[in-house]
């Protein structure tokens, strides 16, 4: 992944509509969902889900296909596993932030450093 494609991505996601749309469709898993399902879960208007949708697959991070009569959406898993990794390993020191391959349970795993943890105040 390049930069330029992160970005684009970020930019995608910086909206609330797209974000929360990308969010259930994480959720639906690789089997998506419908439009309708979609705009009714989230109380968005037909017209205005079109919109997001487009400007989402325009920047990969879902993908669509048809089932009959309607477009099923779904999260590009693959693609935003390589946002994260482009975050992880591009922009993250190795002492904050590391990702490793399990090849058992055939996925990837992301770990976080404890460097941030707010202070705690000390008792008088």
């Amino acid at each position: 992944m390049d930069i330029q494609e992160a970005l684009i991505a970020f930019d995608a996601l910086s909206q609330e509509t797209r974000l929360r749309v990308f969010r259930l469709l994480v959720e639906y898993g690789p089997d998506g969902a419908p439009a309708g399902k979609l705009s009714e879960t989230l109380g968005i208007p037909h017209n205005t889900l079109s919109f997001h949708l487009s400007h989402m697959s325009n920047a990969n991070l879902i993908l669509s296909r048809r089932d009959g009569r309607s477009i099923i959406y779904s999260a590009n898993f693959d693609f935003f596993t390589g946002l994260l990794r482009f975050m992880v390993e591009d922009c993250c020191r190795v002492e904050f932030a590391s990702i490793r391959d399990d090849e058992k349970k055939g996925s990837s795993i992301i770990e976080l450093m404890n460097c941030c943890q707010p202070k705690k105040e000390k008792k008088s």
